[in-house]
């Protein structure tokens, strides 16, 4: 199977905008919310498609933010309870086992709001600058 070559660091691509994994995470939340915006935690229960997606895109936001850190941990420690989001992150990819899935909703409902303004707002910020 060939594809593209390897977009390690250190290969052919320039090291990636900090600003990028931003916008990783602002991209993830608008999809969490498209994706259960007219649902109640019944449906989204009942849904595995659903759960599943919601479930990739937080892993996303958690790696976005382990990945920041790596290049730039003074931004990353910007976003409140960064360390935590990243642990958010972990539980979904390897305790997929045992993930309350009222967790996962809750985030949504009561976190991911606030962490999404709360990026644009950094952005926003650094894109002024």
């Amino acid at each position: 199977m060939s594809g593209p070559p390897s977009r390690k660091t250190g290969c052919w691509s320039l090291p990636r905008d900090p600003r990028a994994y931003h916008y990783d995470i602002l991209k993830a939340a608008d999809a969490i919310s498209g994706f259960i915006a007219d649902a109640d935690f019944d449906s989204y229960i009942e849904n595995d498609l659903v759960r599943s997606a919601v479930e990739r895109k937080f892993e996303i936001i958690g790696e976005a933010l382990s990945q920041l850190a790596k290049v730039d941990a003074e931004l990353a420690a910007q976003v409140s309870r960064w360390r935590d989001i990243i642990a958010f992150r972990n539980i979904i990819a390897h305790g997929y086992a045992s993930l309350d899935h009222s967790v996962v909703w809750r985030a949504h409902n009561e976190s991911l709001p606030a962490l999404r303004a709360e990026v644009a707002n950094l952005l926003a910020t650094r894109t002024r600058e």
